[in-house]
């Protein structure tokens, strides 16, 4: 399964691409997206799915994800260097246990924008 994840950083960087992101903004969300979804799968992946939605705001994007996985393990802790990592790449994120399964949430401003803006979904499922 970590090989229909590269969908998900494809998607997330074509929309910050339209949102105005740098180059080097998009670079960080994708390497965001690689750390959360590795802390929801881990490295060699599990039997589930993974429903993504991304919400297109005028000045971010926020992405929320959801693991439903059929093991049944619990996922580890997240390391303090994966903190670190994601406290330097985006502006928000959480990871946690849903009523389903391991989910996460980041949300990447574009550099110097306000924080204010409409939504728009854009939505992807089962990745």
């Amino acid at each position: 399964m970590p090989e229909f994840l590269r969908f998900v950083r494809v998607t997330a960087a074509g929309l910050g691409s339209r949102l105005g992101f740098s180059y080097d903004q998009v670079e960080d969300l994708r390497l965001a997206i690689d750390e959360l979804c590795f802390n929801l799968t881990g490295a060699s992946g599990r039997p589930g799915t993974v429903n993504v939605r991304f919400l297109v705001n005028d000045d971010s994007l926020e992405v929320v994800a959801e693991g439903s996985f059929e093991d049944g393990r619990e996922n580890p802790p997240e390391s303090e260097w994966s903190k670190v990592i994601l406290a330097a790449l985006v502006d928000d994120y959480e990871l946690d246990s849903g009523p389903n399964g391991p989910r996460f949430r980041l949300i990447k401003r574009r550099q110097g924008a306000a924080d204010d803006g409409g939504a728009a979904d854009a939505s992807s499922g089962g990745a």
